[in-house]
């Protein structure tokens, strides 16, 4: 729908192995961001050392309760505010060094942003608001601007609206033109900060249509929004609690959890990779870690009493193992290792942070629980149904 008015840049999009000039492997990076503000009631810590990655191409929803630190992050990436320390890198920039005079062309040119009321200038036309990015920044030549902003309208369906005033059209129409506006200099990120909020639900979803338009385009999008159903449709969420980032699949895996409790969590992840059809754990072996799959999948597999074996399950990214062990002491009653096609990563919490959690959260166990009890029945019941099919010696 967007791809002929897309214009790569290699500054934004770093060199062809993929590596920036900061040392950064990913378009956007912080790298322990912490931002305190000072007010009256005293010193305010509203990001608290936060590592963030953002690849290119990703469509991520940044989600949290007001005052979680969600604008702040935003503001952070986008050169608004800057950190009290740590880094901020996008693309080849070092977003945090740069000085004001040298702030808003790079915005400008490598930045769109979508704001929820919109932002339109009143006394401008709708095509005028669309070429003022290009007139800020000088981008393009000044024949091809209007050329450029017409066909920008055109593809979000505003063209017959060009050259009316902002007042003339409805909220939803103006998002639209706030996204052609967005897409004036052909930035790689887009941000939007609650961009769907004002708009009836048909609306929205033809506003999120686009963004996934944009993004299969190769546009690379962080959205906050407060829609679980819009959030769960990205390719990634990021959830900010108190100002610090909790680990997406631990929330999913184990949501209820409170928040405090998510964040401790988050703090003790560890992170481990396992090559394709590597043993995660073994049969008969004792628990030590509750695992939650954050890429590929694992194979559950039960020795039989002839020595072969058989897959009762496969689980993918965001489904958790290890469990029935950890609750019901003895050791484990089958053995998970990485699939062979994908291999797998995961996060783990030890056996004394996995119990601390279930000790503190009784609906935690109580959920785990019920899995566990569940899972090991089907394993047992696979057991017996694959023993009765082999004759025994």
């Amino acid at each position: 729908m967007f791809g002929s008015w897309f214009r790569r840049r290699s500054s934004a999009n770093g060199a062809a192995n993929g590596s920036y000039s900061h040392g950064n492997d990913h378009l956007i990076e912080l790298r322990e961001v912490l931002k305190v503000y000072e007010t009256a009631a005293g010193k305010f810590t509203a990001l608290k050392s936060v590592d963030l990655e953002i690849g290119r191409g990703e469509f991520v929803a940044i989600i949290g309760k007001s005052g979680s630190g969600k604008s702040t992050l935003l503001n952070m990436i986008t050169g608004i505010d800057r950190p009290t320390s740590g880094e901020v890198l996008v693309g080849d920039t070092a977003v945090h060094t740069l000085s004001e005079g040298q702030m808003a062309p790079w915005r400008g040119r490598n930045l769109g942003i979508i704001f929820q009321f919109f932002q339109l200038l009143p006394a401008l036309s709708i095509v005028e608001n669309v070429m003022l990015p290009m007139d800020f920044c000088g981008m393009y030549a000044p024949r091809e601007r209007r050329e450029r902003a017409m066909a920008l309208l055109e593809q979000v369906g505003m063209a017959q609206n060009a050259h009316k005033l902002p007042a003339a059209v409805s909220g939803g129409q103006q998002q639209r033109v706030a996204i052609a506006r967005a897409l004036a200099n052909d930035p790689p990120i887009l941000i939007a900060d609650e961009p769907t909020g004002n708009l009836d639900s048909k609306t929205a979803e033809s506003v999120f249509r686009m963004f996934e338009q944009l993004v299969d385009q190769g546009k690379t999008i962080l959205m906050v929004t407060h829609d679980q159903d819009l959030a769960r449709r990205v390719t990634r969420t990021v959830i900010i609690a108190d100002g610090e980032v909790i680990d997406e699949y631990l929330a999913k895996a184990l949501p209820m959890l409170s928040e405090d409790q998510q964040i401790w969590a988050t703090h003790n992840l560890e992170t481990l990779s396992y090559p394709p059809g590597a043993a995660i754990i073994h049969e008969g072996t004792p628990p030590d870690n509750f695992y939650i799959i954050t890429k590929g999948r694992v194979e559950v597999v039960l020795q039989q009493s002839s020595g072969s074996e058989i897959v009762v399950a496969t689980m993918g990214v965001g489904q958790y193992f290890g469990e029935i062990a950890l609750l019901r002491g003895g050791t484990h009653n089958a053995t998970v290792r990485a699939g062979f096609d994908t291999g797998v990563a995961v996060v783990v919490l030890d056996r004394d942070e996995f119990g601390r959690l279930i000790t503190e959260s009784p609906t935690t166990r109580e959920a785990i629980d019920q899995i566990a009890a569940q899972r090991a029945a089907e394993n047992l019941a696979a057991r017996h149904a694959s023993e009765e099919v082999v004759p025994h010696a």
